[in-house]
């Protein structure tokens, strides 16, 4: 009888131990991570606005993490392929993709097979761009009061310029004709330097764009009506934001970082954290803010919330004008 006890309770023993041992290496993973080098892939040309300061927070994050993160430069498709490259990238947090938001249209405009919101792991936002919309200096629109006024007693002869169609800027305007019960003439544009050309020529009345514009209304040529982030330009102070003239948009094309589904959430954190610091470090918010851009911070759980709330509201614009996929 004692001896069937004994082996009875040495099995039990033996198995508590054997599924200890099996649960360690998914922790143990987690804490001795990383243990090689990461690579962040980013969705633009090296040497440009969104890159430049991609590669300062990397050389931070290296020094967190302990080992080198290296930028990966994936140009093209608007920005998409990093996501894209996560739903065949093994989930073990030695990959990130940078995310903007054309990712958030995808499901919309092409063809895909594996969704946004539910097939990537948000881990940290970490800044967006500065947008705004411009006249020139000798038009008699003042304000964005006036610019709706305009557009209300002209429906659809208030024409503005963007770097193209279905852009953020694009869409972001017919998100304020729609909220403001008015219709806006758009002209898409290659580049914002042919649009800047355009709106300095008489070609179009009003430009909405990153801050190419910033020269021309510094030197007095243009004329800012509104900035869009949420709060005021520290470069121009004097300019309000949508938000603060009750027209209900923020758009600051908030990009952050995101790994494969699947992946350890201790990894996760450890990723987080430790993006968290490098972005937080002077050099970062500095080379960030030769581009006229500003830190956006979002915790894992509050950017993937933002990414379901975004996909949303994309649908609702693109399907508006006709723009999505078979329409």
């Amino acid at each position: 009888m004692q001896r069937r006890q004994f082996i009875a309770r040495a099995s039990l023993l033996a198995a508590t131990l054997a599924a200890g041992f099996a649960a360690m290496p998914a922790h143990a993973q987690a804490d001795k991570f990383p243990q090689r080098p990461i690579r962040l892939v980013v969705g633009y040309t090296a040497g440009g606005s969104t890159d430049i300061p991609f590669r300062v927070l990397a050389e931070n994050a290296s020094k967190i993490l302990g080992q080198p993160v290296i930028v990966e430069n994936k140009p093209g498709a608007g920005g998409v392929l990093p996501a894209q490259m996560m739903q065949s990238t093994q989930p073990d947090g030695y990959t990130l993709a940078q995310v903007s938001m054309p990712v958030f249209r995808l499901p919309y405009t092409t063809k895909i097979n594996w969704d946004p919101v539910k097939d990537l792991t948000y881990v940290i936002n970490l800044a967006g761009y500065s947008f705004g919309l411009v006249v020139p200096a000798d038009s008699p629109i003042k304000t964005m009061q006036d610019y709706i006024a305009y557009a209300k007693a002209n429906p659809g002869k208030l024409t503005y310029g963007s770097p193209g169609t279905m852009t953020t800027l694009h869409l972001t305007m017919e998100d304020l004709a729609m909220r403001q019960g008015v219709q806006f003439s758009h002209i898409p544009y290659k580049g914002n330097s042919e649009s800047m050309q355009a709106l300095l020529g008489g070609h179009v009345m009003s430009v909405a764009d990153t801050p190419a514009w910033a020269q021309y209304v510094e030197s007095g040529k243009l004329r800012l009506l509104s900035t869009w982030g949420e709060k005021r330009s520290p470069r121009f102070p004097n300019v309000p934001p949508l938000k603060e003239l009750g027209m209900g948009i923020v758009q600051a094309s908030p990009f952050g970082l995101v790994v494969p589904k699947g992946t350890d959430p201790a990894i996760v954190k450890k990723l987080h954290d430790a993006f968290k610091k490098a972005m937080e470090m002077p050099n970062y918010r500095e080379s960030l803010a030769k581009f006229d851009m500003e830190p956006n911070y979002m915790s894992s759980s509050q950017y993937q919330a933002f990414a379901a709330d975004t996909v949303k509201r994309e649908r609702a614009i693109i399907e508006k004008l006709g723009l999505g996929k078979g329409q």
